[in-house]
């Protein structure tokens, strides 16, 4: 039962989080936003955990990079492409992939995927009673 209100708390976390940032930056967002925005934050705090924060940032960072890269392309090709909704379109953008993922937008959620990583890590610790994170760069 732990796991299960730790894994819909992260998910209502990140979703919340990037739903947030999307209307902030953007002025709308989709409910498949929030739904993105939550796995990928469990997935930070999933991965950490596997290996007991104890991987340099740079690596968890690469992990989670490839891992919202890949989940935002899948997204997209359904949310975008077989649905048709036109959530978003990276067309216009410099080394895009049919319009899904584009290297700007890796490198700003490459971003993000510090800031969720370090909240994941220490959210995990303080409120779940998870190890505690020993985040290094190297």
């Amino acid at each position: 039962m732990k796991k299960l209100s730790e894994y819909l708390f992260f998910i209502s976390l990140g979703g919340c989080i990037y739903y947030t940032l999307e209307v902030v930056f953007r002025g709308f967002s989709h409910w498949s936003m929030f739904l993105l925005g939550g796995i990928c934050l469990l997935f930070f705090e999933i991965q950490g955990r596997a290996v007991n924060w104890e991987d340099a940032l740079w690596k968890q960072l690469m992990r989670c990079i490839v891992f919202v890269t890949s989940m935002e392309f899948i997204t997209g090709i359904i949310v975008n492409k077989w649905l048709g909704l036109g959530v978003w379109d990276y067309t216009n953008q410099p080394f895009h992939l049919f319009g899904q993922i584009c290297l700007p937008f890796v490198v700003l959620f490459s971003g993000l995927c510090v800031i969720g990583i370090l909240l994941s890590g220490y959210l995990s610790y303080w409120l779940y009673d998870e190890p505690k994170p020993h985040f290094h760069v190297l």
